[in-house]
């Protein structure tokens, strides 16, 4: 798997094709959020990125983190099903279309000159290009989810 640099313009338009072939009716392959939850969970980490969501972590996850930050950004797949932060969870219902526009103003305000500057709560420092390829990451692994 390429992963491939939020920064890039056509990179960051290919998510944008992709977010954009959603439907309020679009099934999941795996997990348990709907579509709407999964385009409300992606805004998530980049609110993390641009400063706009804090995550609190906890001590035990802050030492194990670094050993895993590579994870974030590498070319290896994320598996289905990894544990998720509770403040990532979503689980009641939310608009389709009001949650894609919120992810898609995110995607497109996604810029190096954007990041908050903070250390990732888990994983500690990261470049902005980690941030940048972590970021497509997430949003790729969750498109693959939806099928698109």
């Amino acid at each position: 798997m390429e992963v491939k640099s939020l920064f890039d313009p056509a990179a960051k338009q290919e998510i944008i094709e992709r977010i954009n072939r959603l439907k309020p009716a679009t099934q999941r392959k795996w997990g348990k959020m709907d579509v709407a939850q999964m385009l409300t969970h992606c805004q998530m980490p980049l609110g993390v990125a641009i400063g706009r969501h804090q995550l609190k972590g906890n001590f035990f996850i802050k030492l194990l983190g670094p050993f895993f930050k590579e994870q974030l950004y590498n070319d290896k797949p994320f598996r289905q099903n990894l544990p998720t932060d509770k403040s990532f969870k979503i689980a009641d219902q939310r608009n389709f279309e009001v949650e894609r526009q919120n992810l898609l103003n995110m995607i497109n305000e996604f810029s190096e000159e954007t990041l908050s500057g903070h250390p990732h709560p888990f994983f500690g420092k990261l470049t902005p290009e980690q941030w940048s390829r972590g970021s497509w990451k997430h949003l790729d692994h969750h498109l693959q989810q939806f099928g698109v």
